[in-house]
């Protein structure tokens, strides 16, 4: 059975986004597990990590997304376990029938030093699980360089078995394979793919903002789905909107308060994602109407406008489970782009060909 911990170097470097481009081309015929959770969620009042939650929904993965994370607090966890008794536990996550589905794919936290004081970090969990480590790195060239000299220079692997590295969100993969490529060769790290980057993997949906804001949709719930390319705070003049270039931009949020009739109706008549609604207050009944037969969300809040916009504005954009576009286009990335034959040789599904190293 492959047993493979994914970890990276950064925050944002796009692990879940990998994780989710393999598990499509393994047709969800895998385990997953991340026992030191970052990105706390609460479904139906239990504890649960976001990615451990989204990917069980996608894939409909065996058991429940609570289970396979084992705790989210540096505190909570030095409480519970020792270091011993973290090995066994972690032992204890590996399924018994991982054989017969497909392979164990373990996320780290959120960058390598993640955990470490509870021995949850990527090397950590990949040196008890006796499995092999991936890093996914990204950032420019320079930082990507840097950060896996680094790795190379000063983090023990001699206690873990490296995989190899994939590199992440690259614009021009084949300019990066050509001028970078021999730099990873002398450094002696075997980069098993370069991913590029789709700026469509950037635009958070409706439904994630909506749900970031604890918004109130008043109308075209069906319209969640679509994504957010811009954002457009409307506190001027309808016609001063008019005449921006901004406002015409295609898949825009406005952001403007609900006594703000004019600007609100010539929300509905562009190419808008989505019209937040300030301050709680509610638009006249027309223009609620009006934006139901448009089929254009209004979504209601009760921040001012300044606060929904600097909210927006720090939103790390998240993969959600409705998002099906994404998930289709990342697995095709993945296939397109990472040596899966070399990452899973006991996974007959992954034996895709793949463009990965430089």
């Amino acid at each position: 059975m492959d047993r493979l911990v994914i970890g990276s170097t950064s925050r944002g470097a796009g692990k879940t986004s990998v994780i989710v481009g393999i598990g499509e081309k393994l047709g969800g015929a895998f385990h997953y597990r991340k026992p030191f959770g970052d990105r706390l969620v609460y479904r139906r009042k239990v504890a649960r990590d976001y990615d451990a939650d989204l990917l069980a929904g996608i894939f409909g993965l065996a058991g429940n997304p609570e289970e396979v994370t084992i705790g989210f607090e540096h505190s909570k966890l030095r409480y519970m376990y020792d270091e011993d008794g973290r090995k066994a536990r972690l032992r204890q996550m590996i399924p018994a029938d991982a054989a017969a589905a497909g392979p164990l794919l373990v996320e780290a936290g959120a960058d390598l030093t993640c955990g470490a004081s509870v021995h949850l970090d990527a090397v950590s969990l990949a040196r008890y699980l006796e499995a092999r480590l991936l890093l996914v790195v990204a950032g420019n060239e320079n930082d990507v360089l840097d950060q896996v000299a680094f790795v190379r220079k000063y983090v023990g692997m001699r206690e873990a078995t490296f995989a190899g590295v994939i590199v992440n969100k690259v614009h021009d993969t084949a300019a990066f394979r050509e001028t970078y490529g021999p730099h990873f060769e002398r450094m002696g790290m075997r980069v098993l793919g370069v991913v590029p980057y789709h700026e469509e993997l950037t635009h958070p949906s409706v439904a994630f903002v909506v749900e970031r804001l604890f918004g109130k949709v008043l109308t075209a719930e069906g319209a969640l789905g679509r994504p957010v390319k811009n954002v457009f705070i409307g506190a001027m003049s309808a016609d001063t909107a008019l005449r921006s270039p901004l406002f015409r931009h295609p898949g825009k949020m406005i952001i403007t308060s609900g006594d703000r009739s004019d600007m609100v109706l010539a929300s509905l008549d562009g190419d808008t994602a989505a019209v937040v609604l300030t301050n709680n207050v509610v638009p006249p009944a027309n223009i609620v109407a009006r934006a139901a037969e448009r089929g254009v969300p209004l979504v209601l809040v009760s921040q001012d406008t300044y606060q929904v916009s600097a909210q927006i504005d720090h939103l790390e954009p998240l993969l959600t489970q409705e998002e099906g576009t994404k998930h289709e286009l990342l697995g095709r990335l993945v296939g397109e782009s990472v040596q899966l034959g070399e990452l899973l040789p006991g996974t007959p599904a992954a034996q895709v060909p793949g463009k990965g190293a430089p």
